[in-house]
């Protein structure tokens, strides 16, 4: 393991409570403050757009999963790919806690990998860094931060439900990629629509799907979800969604993968699974690591830079 990771790691398994929350407003003042022109990135309320140069780390699911992260890390060498040049970025598809038993270290690794390089890391919002009112089940982080945390558990879960309100909905990579944690949400016509949708009940709905829905290929447009959140959006949703975003693929998360991958939708939606085990027992999580320069119409293109491990 690599120094600084392993620094890191050391600290994610000996970090108490007090420490923990420092980490969590250190990031949360960090992402209260970004706005328009970071490095490559371009924010724009819960939006970001990225220049189409250099190189891309993307992350999917880690469910408390740390063993995969540090492998991952491990694997691409992106922090010394990072610290070596401006153009390498390492973004997250969000679902960084529940499930897994790591869940506390997962989370503080992540926010220490977003303290060091703030310009370069970028941390989406999964279902299970949702609003209050939409939360997924089961959510054992809670308990987990009881475990963890002691008497203090409380407030650390306070502090770290508070960051997910400043994660980012959605990545733009123009022409390129958009990538969201769930998927494309019924009403989406512009590049706006993913910027601002904490305003209004029917924005919210919008933010529920994005973080919530499923591609589908028995559905045609969309229908309700078994997830009882969000919809499945078929071949035609996502034709007609991409193509109005001037963009060729999709990029998610959300789903288990057996392969740690999956494309639908004849190659306009890539997921990507990026932890290993129960509770999912798949064989392989997958991650991928993007040249953002380069023009591909397909996802099957991407097969040579999808990584499983």
């Amino acid at each position: 393991m690599s120094t600084p990771l392993a620094r890191i790691v050391k600290e994610a398994f000996e970090v108490q409570s007090g420490k923990f929350i420092e980490s969590v407003e250190h990031v949360t003042s960090i992402l209260e403050k970004e706005d328009g022109n970071l490095g490559n990135l371009h924010l724009k309320g819960k939006l970001v757009e990225v220049k189409p140069v250099g190189n891309a780390l993307v992350v999917g699911d880690l469910h408390g999963d740390l063993e995969s992260l540090i492998e991952i890390l491990e694997r691409s060498n992106i922090l010394a790919r990072m610290d070596k040049s401006s153009d390498s970025i390492l973004i997250f598809l969000g679902d960084y806690g529940d499930r897994g038993g790591y869940s506390a270290e997962t989370y503080y690794t992540v926010l220490k990998l977003k303290a060091l390089h703030p310009e370069q890391v970028v941390l989406m919002r999964g279902n299970h860094e949702g609003p209050g009112d939409l939360m997924p089940s089961p959510h054992d982080l809670p308990m987990q931060f009881q475990a963890r945390f002691g008497e203090k558990w409380a407030e650390a879960y306070a502090k770290t439900r508070g960051l997910f309100e400043h994660l980012y909905n959605a990545l733009l990579v123009d022409k390129r990629y958009l990538m969201v944690h769930g998927g494309l949400p019924r009403d989406l016509n512009t590049i706006e629509d993913l910027a601002y949708l904490q305003a209004s009940h029917h924005k919210r709905s919008t933010l529920e799907e994005i973080l919530w829905n499923d591609p589908d290929e028995a559905v045609v447009e969309t229908s309700a979800s078994p997830r009882g959140a969000g919809r499945l959006f078929g071949r035609n949703a996502t034709d007609r969604i991409l193509a109005k975003l001037d963009v060729k693929i999709l990029i998610r998360g959300h789903e288990p993968c057996e392969d740690g991958f999956r494309i639908n939708h004849g190659g306009k939606v890539l997921t990507l699974f990026s932890r290993k085990g129960p509770p999912y027992f798949n064989a392989h999580g997958a991650y991928l690591d993007l040249p953002l320069a380069a023009r591909f119409e397909n996802a099957k293109q991407l097969l040579p830079y999808i990584h499983k491990f």
